[in-house]
């Protein structure tokens, strides 16, 4: 009985996947830097982003313009992302842009 969940699991673990320099089969939380300009203040902060579950339905806009937007950015310092998935059922990706 293990292994068929074990098979289930892993065999479903591709159907909500999200971008992230590194993955885990069961999880995924992972942040990394995406961007860096010559651009010298980052006091504001703005973010962004997009849902998928079970890579059936998947909504949003995780853009960089996006976040620049949510937050009034008009020169970006830098962009990070954040990854997060959990057994391939649901994954979420969000940016975050940081300038003045």
């Amino acid at each position: 009985m293990f292994s068929i969940t074990l098979s289930l699991v892993t065999l479903m673990t591709s159907c909500a996947t999200v971008k992230s320099p590194l993955s885990g089969v069961w999880y995924t939380d992972v942040k990394a830097p995406f961007a860096v300009t010559s651009n010298a203040n980052s006091t504001k902060v703005g973010s962004s982003e997009a849902t998928s579950i079970l890579g059936i339905v998947a909504t949003g806009d995780a853009g960089i313009d996006a976040a620049a937007k949510s937050a009034g950015i008009t020169k970006i310092h830098h962009v990070d992302e954040h990854s997060t998935s959990i057994l391939g059922f649901f994954a979420k990706y969000k940016v975050f842009v940081y300038g003045e």
